[in-house]
């Protein structure tokens, strides 16, 4: 398996921090933030190689990281061109640009990179496995304002998702659905097919939505939380809760 890593946006709602530095690269107890979820990830021992899909702007910034990182002989780095927030191509095109030029084959483990897990992935890798089927996770969200902020899909008894979409005017479930995927190898070349047909590429999210149309995809209940830092008040709470782990 080969894991692809979204790191090219911009962070703007965490400016200054983020104005000339990667998000996913901002230290939570001592270490950045991609570092927790890639040491996990080793840890599992299910990943052949990273790629890292950056921005322009962020590309020498993770260079120097990769270039100093115990993983840096299975790690390489695609940079989309963006320089701005205004130009930035999309989740969903950053993922199209990385298996094109990584000519990936593999099934994929795709993720952002600036969120933090309270569990490890190893439960997400074994049902991947298990259900042989393209897989998202999910986990219950009883807010209905962040539902509207969010991919939600509807799964049946087996988890199999009967349809998703991002950030709906009128959420028809209260599962919500994180930015970490496994992709089916056999699922890759519809990413092609997804965005020819017009599936929205800006958040993750939209390809599974337009993907579980055409064929089956799982979603794997999360066995913890998951820490999105969007803001300075959630970064801040991601370090004091991630201190001394």
């Amino acid at each position: 398996m080969k894991c692809l890593i979204l790191a090219a946006g911009y962070a703007t709602r965490l400016y200054p921090l983020t104005e000339n530095f990667p998000k996913p690269l901002l230290e939570v107890a001592g270490k950045p933030i991609l570092d927790w979820l890639i040491e996990d990830l080793e840890r599992a021992g299910a990943v052949t190689e990273y790629v890292i899909v950056s921005n322009h702007k962020f590309a020498d910034i993770f260079r120097k990281w990769i270039a100093e990182h115990p993983c840096k002989d299975k790690m390489s780095l695609v940079d989309d061109g963006s320089t701005s927030n205004e130009t930035r191509l999309g989740a969903v095109k950053d993922i199209q640009l990385g298996i094109s030029e990584r000519d990936i084959a593999d099934d994929l483990l795709v993720m952002a990179g600036d969120n933090l897990l309270t569990f490890s992935l190893q439960g997400f890798l074994d049902y991947f496995r298990e259900k042989g089927t393209t897989c998202i996770m999910r986990f219950y969200q009883p807010d209905l304002e962040k539902l509207h902020k969010t991919g939600v899909a509807e799964v049946d008894e087996n988890g199999k998702i009967l349809s998703m979409e991002e950030k709906p005017a009128q959420p028809k479930s209260h599962w919500c659905c994180p930015p970490f995927y496994i992709y089916k190898r056999e699922d890759l070349p519809l990413v092609d097919e997804g965005i020819a047909e017009g599936c929205g590429t800006d958040a993750p999210g939209s390809f599974i939505a337009w993907l579980c149309g055409r064929t089956t995809v799982h979603a794997w209940e999360m066995p913890g939380n998951r820490l999105d830092i969007g803001n300075l008040e959630s970064y801040e709470d991601a370090k004091r809760k991630f201190n001394g782990k």
